[in-house]
């Protein structure tokens, strides 16, 4: 990974074998970004996604192993328990142009990653919601 700072905004570069998740909270532990918005785009071979289904407050989860394409890499940054709490979701293609999406868990580059960052000065928390059943925001 490799990233340049203009103003508030980064301008990140992954490399094939980065992590994206990985990647995103160092990149914002090392420069304390503690609020943000996450944007970007790429290419990928390893893949899970999921989805929570709101009326068992279940979790589900898929990995996918093939070439796909980030069309759409779109989220936030914020903290929990004062560390850094990625919240990022995904639309993926593959080469059928099926697309894929949903909450990003984990994913693996396999050419490149182009990320923007964009820094916000100051700090949200989250916490965990018994009624919902997520960490959400808290002001």
């Amino acid at each position: 990974m490799e990233f340049k700072k203009f103003g508030s905004k980064y301008v990140v570069r992954l490399d094939k074998g980065d992590e994206i998740i990985e990647s995103l909270k160092s990149l914002c532990q090392e420069n304390a970004i503690r609020l943000g918005t996450v944007s970007g785009i790429g290419a990928v071979n390893r893949v899970k996604i999921g989805l929570f289904e709101t009326s068992t407050k279940e979790y589900h989860s898929v990995e996918l192993n093939k070439d796909m394409e980030i069309t759409g890499l779109v989220g936030n940054v914020s903290e929990m328990n004062g560390e850094v709490y990625l919240h990022l979701h995904a639309t993926l293609s593959d080469s059928t142009y099926n697309a894929f999406g949903g909450h990003l868990n984990v994913a693996v580059i396999s050419a490149t990653g182009e990320v923007i960052v964009d820094a916000i000065e100051g700090t949200v928390d989250r916490e965990f919601s018994q009624e919902i059943g997520l960490n959400l925001l808290k002001f």
